[in-house]
């Protein structure tokens, strides 16, 4: 039997990922002060997306070093090797468009349940997806370990722990981010399935265009969004931007490659216990007793899905 070793390089990056998200709610706390939730979605997925081009042209220029004294070295593959190309550019198309389409749907859901429910109830609930990506997994023919399933429930624990200081019920905002916490699982997987196969960069450049164009359009029709009060906004819209859409969903598509998307869910879990950190730090607020306790429970979890596995038949 041999052993599930789960890559720490790609557990690294996924930790960063959630650091830079867990602050980036502040941002987006301080955003929607300004500009309405699609005008914020907007800008901010058009930055991501501007911001990756330098980065794909400095790679593609390596690249291409590399391509062109291959190519002189014989033309029998040439035919196969244009094919091959053909295919990786139209899914990293069709995987881009995907994804963009789910974090545009998502990210709205997030930003606009949040103005009607309680920030440790929409933390919660958007954790959730650490439930529901190991059920559609479950669907799609992936199995979890037992290990996997006990750090689930601890997770699930923690975040409880951590974020729900008041009575739980179900209202307007609570559903709302639960269909955000459904549509981040669908978009894991999305990035599960063509991140193998496709340049993770060049990936997450459409995905943030096209969540720009499609936040975009409403933003406009309802919002009317004003190019001072975008100005007003510059901060927070400029870490959202960069920071959580170019670099941390990027180190999201790189760092899933090769992992269990249900592993890789529970690592960006840890956004909530950063949230609440960056909150207390840079905000003033105060962790009592319980949310400590909590976020113990949530790294124990992460460790606990990073134990190597016996791999089941």
């Amino acid at each position: 039997m041999q052993k599930q070793k789960i890559p720490l390089k790609n557990s690294l990056l996924l930790l960063l990922a959630a650091v830079i998200w867990g602050i980036a709610f502040v941002a987006q706390s301080v955003g929607m002060d300004y500009v309405g939730g699609f005008t914020f979605n907007a800008v901010r997925s058009l930055i991501g997306s501007a911001v990756l081009i330098p980065l794909i042209l400095i790679l593609g220029q390596k690249n291409s070093g590399g391509s062109t004294t291959a190519e002189t070295t014989g033309s029998s593959h040439s035919s196969a090797s244009t094919i091959s190309n053909i295919r990786k550019r139209k899914d990293l198309i069709i995987g881009g468009i995907s994804c963009g389409i789910c974090l545009c749907l998502a990210s709205n859901f997030q930003q606009f349940g949040i103005k009607y429910t309680t920030v440790g109830k929409a933390g919660f609930i958007t954790a959730c997806y650490i439930v529901i990506v190991p059920i559609i997994g479950l669907f799609l023919g992936k199995k979890c370990s037992k290990f996997i399933w006990a750090a689930v429930v601890m997770a699930l624990i923690g975040l409880y722990l951590l974020c729900i200081t008041d009575g739980f019920s179900i209202g307007k905002g609570d559903l709302l981010v639960l269909v955000c916490a459904f549509l981040f699982s669908i978009h894991i997987l999305v990035i599960d399935h063509f991140s193998p196969n496709v340049d993770g960069v060049k990936l997450s450049c459409i995905q943030f265009l096209t969540c720009g164009i499609l936040s975009g359009i409403p933003a406009l029709l309802f919002e009317h969004p004003e190019f001072s009060s975008i100005l007003a906004a510059w901060q927070p819209i400029l870490y959202a931007g960069v920071m959580s859409c170019g670099v941390a969903y990027t180190l999201q598509i790189i760092g899933q490659k090769n992992m269990n998307p249900t592993v890789a869910s529970l690592i960006l879990s840890l956004e909530s216990c950063i949230s609440v950190l960056a909150g207390w730090m840079l905000l003033g607020q105060q962790l009592s007793a319980k949310e400590i306790f909590g976020c113990v429970i949530m790294f124990a979890a992460i460790i606990l899905a990073q134990l190597p596995q016996k791999q089941t038949a």
